[in-house]
């Protein structure tokens, strides 16, 4: 049997939001990943005899291309680990796919540009960071960039909040500790600077979190916007995180007490070394959301430059509420629905060039904007509704 996706990393909560979505709307699903734990109940409840799960170590190419050829779809959803994604290109290469994932840092999605002649040479497209940022941002970039005679800035986040004053993690906890822990780099003045964790903040007031303080952190699309739009004078760029005050207060305390180390230490009782994160992350996994527990997210993107010889400023919004039927996978849905979005825009033929892209180059903004609008993401240009 040929499937109609191919989801890569389908056990974790980007895959399962992935996997029920393409279930949802009668596609046909290959699942892989390490573990089989949590995508069972997908198939149950949604698969109805369109789904089947093949286990595939994603370290090992081999493994992985094995995987997708036997899927027999032409499309992949690659929704693991983010150190893994350039290993999955090069499987979609020997099995001659597309592909999309949800991004990685800015190394990797470099080496994955990178090999836009090798996707070109087989006919196939593969688009990285598909999610909600990088994802839906660079998408409102492509759109708000058009309505410039010559770019300056662009400042692009996400702001986060839930109806509980409780420590829920809203995606990988990983990433959060990283993104706070890292030295980040912003784009200034066409070059890059590198600033101090937690040393950079501003405070905005938007649509549906109001104000809240979001912090510098290091992101893709700071590679990526000046990769694409440095010839029309897009010279600054920088990345914020923000999170609810209840919850910066824990990641704050983690980090002081040293949990965000991958580096081993011993532990006698053991009788081994553990890192620090290794330890928590299990724990995190053990949480339970509360009863009635739910999120919100408003994604950014605030765009300077010039029009008419005019300096002119564009502010971007996405709004990502609660969705019925959706709360137990809280704001990680505006990661999990554009990638779904983006593949079917392949598999259609909408995005039909083939190459390695992010997603400020290739997706076509309109058809993108109404497909989140059918999933009840809403997005804003300067206050009004513009899907």
């Amino acid at each position: 049997m040929k499937y109609d996706f191919a989801v890569l990393g389908a056990d974790g909560m980007q895959g399962q939001i992935v996997t029920r979505d393409l279930l949802e709307q009668g596609y046909t699903v290959f699942a892989s990943d390490l573990y089989q734990s949590k995508i069972s109940n997908i198939f149950e409840k949604y698969g109805s005899g369109r789904s089947v799960f093949h286990w595939a170590d994603l370290r090992d190419v081999a493994a992985a291309t094995e995987a997708i050829l036997k899927s027999g779809a032409d499309t992949v959803v690659n929704c693991a680990d983010m150190y893994w994604n350039v290993n999955v290109y090069k499987a979609c290469l020997e099995a001659k796919t597309h592909c999309v994932d949800l991004g990685s840092w800015i190394e990797l999605t470099r080496r994955q540009l990178k090999m836009d002649a090798l996707f070109k040479k087989i006919k196939r497209t593969a688009i990285t960071g598909c999610g909600s940022v990088p994802g839906i941002g660079n998408v409102m970039l492509r759109y708000a960039a058009r309505k410039f005679d010559a770019l300056i800035s662009a400042d692009v986040g996400f702001m986060w909040d839930s109806n509980q004053k409780k420590f829920v993690v809203p995606f990988s906890m990983k990433s959060i500790l990283e993104e706070f822990t890292y030295n980040p780099r912003y784009i200034k003045d066409g070059e890059v600077v590198e600033s101090k964790p937690l040393e950079i903040s501003i405070e905005k007031d938007l649509r549906l979190i109001g104000r809240q303080k979001s912090f510098l952190v290091q992101h893709p699309e700071l590679y990526t916007f000046f990769y694409y739009f440095k010839n029309q004078g897009l010279n600054n760029v920088r990345f914020f995180a923000g999170f609810p005050d209840h919850s910066l207060e824990k990641i704050y305390t983690l980090i002081e007490l040293g949990f965000h180390s991958d580096k081993p230490v011993e532990i006698p009782e053991l009788k081994g070394k553990i890192a620090p994160f290794d330890l928590l992350n299990p724990v995190f996994k053990r949480l339970k959301t509360p009863r009635g527990y739910t999120e919100s997210e408003n994604l950014w993107l605030e765009v300077s430059g010039v029009k008419n010889s005019q300096p002119q400023t564009i502010l971007m919004e996405c709004l990502v509420p609660p969705i019925k039927g959706w709360e137990r996978h809280g704001c990680n849905i505006d990661t999990g629905f554009p990638a779904v979005i983006i593949a079917k825009m392949i598999k259609d033929g909408i995005i039909n060039t083939p190459g390695s892209f992010a997603p400020e180059a290739i997706v076509p903004e309109s058809e993108f904007f109404a497909e989140l609008k059918k999933k009840g993401l809403t997005v804003y240009e300067n206050g009004e509704i513009m899907n």
